[in-house]
């Protein structure tokens, strides 16, 4: 991996261009990394271009929400299903039938053949996250002695969500608002299917299968504490994702300038991006438990002034700040749920935490919709506030756990090295 630009007093800084580029160097990381940016884009898309679809259709916000919320429990509920199939068959042979069946619950909602809630739940139920399957061949590629990069890929995978849920809702709204919402939903299950099968033809760096009775018992890591934690994390997280975004909009709409709310989203995702580039580029020595603590502390005292404040240039300011510390927290999920787990369930292990962090954007935004109604978006915040809080809670009694040290299966099979990462332990501790 790359090596550090300098070295004061026992620190290391090393440049983030070099730190990336070097990683994507690495053979066989970029064909596998780039397809699943491009189909992780599609997926930033999709929830975003059913609420135009659907409105255009029906003239009802009411209607395009209760299908987007059909679609967004499918995809939590399908994800961890999904990534079981390909654990245990791999991505090659999974990921074209599911990007096949995508293409068709697509075609049914477009169509309009069937009812657009059983179209909405069809497309969720079968919309692959390509993240986790990217994140899977990241543990098999750095393994052994390149496992101290984990943590600079894992912050690439969160700039890559990052700028797919900053570029892809604007790129459908823009379709929507010209009248073309079918544009939009037809290009996000484009790049989907691309993305995705481009991905899977690249079988050099697919994660080793292992025997169905190491797969079973391998799963018994899914019901230990110290990954149960991690999901916990992931819902709490999705649930201050999902109030953030109404009370966002609510404090906007509340001080009658409505436009202001793209500026204060632009505020917090502009410093999400750079949080997670500087993160990524550091050096990651010492306690991830710790870190993870430390960040979630940092998000509760950042969200904290949201309670009370109401001047736009305050709120905006405040807002960046919280951008900061949220993804430090996904890359760090990320590193203690790959160390917690056996490589044999690793890729159904990253699909719960992506899908409990949906379920609880979900759940938190009717939850907060309600307090924001009777209380204004002061009240809102303050349930975003709360899941912060949580999460500092949950990141603190994984301190108390000893490190997992997980083993993972030694020996290179089909699909790159497999051997136990010795650093992971030891980094998670």
């Amino acid at each position: 991996m790359a090596r550090p630009a300098g070295r004061r007093k026992g620190c290391v800084v090393p440049s983030a261009s070099a730190n990336y580029r070097t990683l994507l160097r690495t053979s066989g990381a970029a064909a596998f990394f780039l397809p699943a940016a491009v189909g992780r884009l599609g997926i930033a898309m999709t929830g975003i271009g059913i609420v135009w679809l659907v409105h255009a259709r029906t003239g009802s916000y009411a209607a395009a929400g209760l299908v987007t919320g059909g679609f967004a429990v499918a995809d939590a509920v399908a994800g961890p299903q999904i990534g079981r199939l390909v654990d245990g068959a791999g991505q090659a042979r999974v990921l074209p039938c599911v990007l096949g069946a995508h293409a068709g619950a697509v075609a049914l909602l477009l169509t309009g053949a069937v009812p657009d809630l059983v179209a909405g739940v069809l497309v969720g139920a079968t919309l692959p996250q390509l993240g986790a399957l990217s994140a899977a061949r990241w543990s098999a590629l750095l393994s052994g002695e390149r496992a101290a990069a984990l943590p600079t890929a894992f912050a690439l995978e969160a700039l890559a969500n990052g700028v797919s849920y900053l570029a892809g809702p604007a790129l459908v709204s823009v379709l929507g608002a010209a009248g073309r919402p079918g544009a939009g939903v037809l290009l996000a299950a484009a790049l989907v299917v691309v993305g995705g099968l481009a991905l899977a033809a690249q079988r050099r760096t697919m994660p080793p299968l292992t025997g169905r009775a190491e797969r079973r018992h391998a799963g018994r890591a899914l019901l230990r504490s110290v990954f149960l934690r991690q999901v916990a994390l992931g819902l709490a997280l999705g649930v201050f994702f999902g109030a953030m975004q109404v009370s966002v909009a609510a404090y906007a709409v509340g001080r009658g300038t409505p436009d202001v709310a793209a500026l204060l989203y632009a505020a917090s995702n502009c410093t999400n991006l750079v949080g997670g580039w500087v993160y990524g580029a550091w050096s990651h020595g010492g306690s991830t438990r710790r870190r993870q603590a430390v960040a979630a502390a940092c998000l509760t005292l950042a969200c904290l002034p949201l309670v009370f404040l109401d001047a736009p240039l305050a709120v905006g300011a405040t807002l960046a700040l919280t951008g900061l510390a949220v993804p430090v927290l996904l890359i760090l999920s990320s590193v203690l749920t790959e160390s917690a787990v056996p490589r044999a369930v690793l890729t159904q292990a990253f699909t719960w935490g992506n899908s409990a962090s949906a379920a609880g954007s979900a759940g938190a935004a009717a939850v907060a919709g309600r307090m924001v109604d009777t209380g204004g978006a002061h009240d809102g915040f303050a349930v975003a506030a709360g899941a912060a809080a949580v999460m500092t809670a949950l990141a603190l009694g994984g301190l108390r756990n000893p490190p997992p040290g997980v083993p993972k299966p030694s020996g290179i099979a089909r699909g790159g090295a497999n051997a136990r990462h010795p650093g992971a332990a030891r980094s998670a501790g």
